[in-house]
């Protein structure tokens, strides 16, 4: 019994030091993809059918889901920061679409400790003319319910639903405006990857950062919102609460590597 303990012991030594850490090219691109994995609470959010419950013991089901991320980047882990060129980091999460889930950036080769996005669209694009605004930000397809005016710009979160016969309609923005002010709801969530997997991006394989995305802080955060004051959120001053709370939505579940 001492014997095959031994061996065990030796094979498992054995085999661990000779696992090598990959070689990293900063020079050399490759592909990483960050998962909006939408919750509500502990239950996979669905569209329509499921049933959730607010801090304010109300129930609501939710028919529409959108949000902007957008000005990625990622920190490696010897400290060294990666932003992404801003003509590649708009993305509307459509949780009606699962092609829209997993946004892919195209990084350098490397081990990262830590990401940061924006909920949102700042107001540099937010400004551009049209030719600059198109795929995700094209306000005439894609956009169309998320947009508002050129002062205002564009619809960050939106959310739809029902609070038994009901309806809720919940639309923040707000870049602070280009011809009067208005509110900025422009949050920027930076997450620590390292406590549950660093992704290590390798030309040639395939690595996702999955986060959580908990839609019940939208409603359960700083400020509690009811459906019975607050049914309709239509302008940038009206989602300032809101927006508070959706910055704590956002949480790393695991990485895949």
């Amino acid at each position: 019994m001492k014997y095959i303990f031994i061996a065990a012991l030796s094979c498992t030594f054995f085999f661990s030091s000779c696992t090598k850490e990959p070689t990293y090219d900063p020079t050399v691109k490759a592909e990483l993809s960050v998962e909006f994995d939408n919750i509500a609470g502990a239950e996979d959010l669905a569209l329509n059918t499921g049933t959730y419950t607010n801090a304010a013991s109300e129930t609501f089901t939710v028919t529409k889901l959108k949000y902007y991320v957008s000005n990625f980047a990622l920190t490696n882990v010897n400290g060294n920061v990666y932003t992404v060129p801003k003509d590649e980091c708009y993305f509307l999460i459509d949780e009606s679409d699962e092609s829209t889930h997993e946004p892919i950036l195209n990084v350098p080769e490397g081990e990262y400790k830590s990401i940061s996005f924006v909920v949102g669209v700042d107001s540099l694009k937010s400004t551009a003319i049209a030719s600059e605004r198109t795929g995700n930000l094209d306000i005439l397809t894609t956009a169309a319910d998320m947009f508002w005016d050129a002062n205002q710009g564009y619809i960050f979160f939106k959310m739809e639903g029902t609070h038994g016969t009901t309806p809720f309609e919940y639309n923040v923005g707000g870049y602070g405006g280009s011809i009067s002010p208005t509110a900025n709801n422009l949050k920027t969530i930076t997450l620590d990857l390292s406590a549950r997997g660093t992704p290590k991006v390798k030309s040639g394989k395939e690595t996702n950062i999955h986060l959580f995305v908990d839609i019940l802080k939208v409603l359960n955060g700083t400020t509690n919102i009811s459906f019975a004051t607050t049914t309709g959120i239509n302008a940038p001053s009206a989602g300032i609460v809101t927006a508070n709370n959706y910055s704590a939505m956002f949480k790393h579940d695991h990485t895949e590597n």
